[in-house]
């Protein structure tokens, strides 16, 4: 089995930046050639940080759209092969070309290849995330048993009767059909899992390979695919080769420097569904270097919270992006932070300013225009904040 899954994985940084360009164009070209109700205004692209001057896309727009122009808002290049809803509701169309989702990439990672049988534990009902997995496992060459959520007593049997040798699924129910497994002293032969959906806790990892199974976790999404993945040096998540990812100001478009945490935004360059800076909602940052492994594309830190941090103070909701239209009016403002927190059974907030000088009771005016509430000023020193992303910080706790 080759080490990589293909040449790109291991291209050089002048080769990737100008081929996401020659992506990058042609995606835009897509996205404004199709009838949608978004417009896609922006410059002409030269470099990747052209892409910046474009407006970021929210799944609430792309909700909004889709009501107007269902089923995928009009930015559906030509009929898919599967339509799939998601909370929201949210549509979204599913194909099953090679790697269509990108998720050969990710498995190929994890060791699993030709003469693996997949036990995918994914859902396969209205969500894509079967058959995201199911697709990817084709692309590597693996047999696929659609086994879906549940009923683990049929799970354990299955794998045992046909000789399962890889997980696909949320980091926890591989543990629950392990269990099930030793409890029935049934003997399975699961080496290798490729998990998503949820959090892969150290420890459960851990208990994995005491077992001696090789667990890997990816990120993506129902709307993009596959974002990023571990591979076995496990150090970060390398982005994938078939998305520009940048990591942007909560509330903004405007991109952070490497190594701030901020919101993840995603365009991808998938011809048959061309989101261009899709925001996630999810928090992460960019890692420097590459990975030991050899694969060469940037590396984000994993999933790190949640950006739509907003919160109702007072009976009127606060943004993040209200946070970051105050920090715009004040040039010598870095950074803000609102912390929401109980004075008896009132709210109170507080309002952390990172600057280089500047007026408390200034800042306190522009506060009261800009989120139409007062709150106490806080003057903190520059690089006194916190690097996690967190720009309305609810500390309310209701008994």
């Amino acid at each position: 089995m080759s080490k990589y899954f293909d040449a790109l994985e291991t291209r050089s940084a002048d080769e990737r930046t100008s081929a996401l360009i020659d992506g990058l164009r042609a995606q835009i070209a897509r996205a404004r050639a199709v009838e949608s109700a978004c417009q896609l205004d922006g410059p002409d692209i030269s470099s990747l940080s052209d892409l910046a001057k474009y407006p970021v896309l929210r799944k609430s727009d792309l909700s909004k759209w889709q009501k107007q122009n269902p089923p995928f808002g009009g930015f559906a290049v030509r009929k898919p092969a599967h339509i799939f809803q998601s909370p929201g509701p949210i549509y979204e169309p599913g194909g099953v070309s090679h790697d269509w989702w990108r998720m050969g990439r990710f498995l190929h990672a994890c060791g699993i290849g030709e003469g693996d049988i997949v036990q995918n534990c994914f859902g396969y009902h209205l969500t894509p995330a079967g058959m995201i997995f199911e697709n990817g496992a084709q692309a590597v060459g693996a047999s696929v048993l659609p086994a879906g959520v549940g009923q683990t007593e049929l799970q354990v049997r299955a794998a045992a009767d046909i000789g399962t040798t890889a997980y696909a699924g949320t980091p926890d129910y591989l543990k629950i059909i392990l269990d099930r497994a030793d409890a029935d002293g049934v003997a399975l032969k699961i080496t290798k899992a490729a998990v998503g959906g949820g959090a892969l806790f150290p420890s459960l990892r851990q208990e994995y390979a005491d077992r001696g199974i090789n667990c890997l976790q990816c990120y993506a999404t129902a709307d993009l695919g596959n974002i990023a993945y571990e591979s076995n040096a496990m150090e970060g998540m390398i982005v994938d080769e078939g998305v520009i990812v940048e990591i942007v100001r909560p509330g903004t478009g405007d991109p952070v420097v490497e190594g701030e945490v901020g919101e993840v935004v995603v365009t991808t360059l998938n011809p048959d569904y061309p989101l261009i800076r899709f925001a996630t909602g999810d928090l992460s940052a960019v890692m420097p270097g590459t990975s030991p492994c050899g694969r060469t594309n940037m590396r984000i830190k994993g999933w790190m919270g949640r950006a739509d941090q907003t919160a109702k103070i007072k009976g009127m909701f606060v943004r993040p992006e209200q946070v970051a239209d105050f920090v715009a009016k004040h040039a010598e403002v870095s950074k803000a932070r609102v912390i929401a927190t109980r004075e008896g059974e009132m709210d109170a907030m507080t309002v952390q300013v990172e600057a280089d000088g500047g007026d408390a009771e200034n800042y306190a005016k522009s506060v009261a225009e800009t989120l139409k509430l007062k709150g106490k000023i806080e003057l903190v020193a520059p690089g006194s904040l916190p690097n996690d992303g967190i720009v309305i910080d609810d500390k309310r706790v209701y008994d």
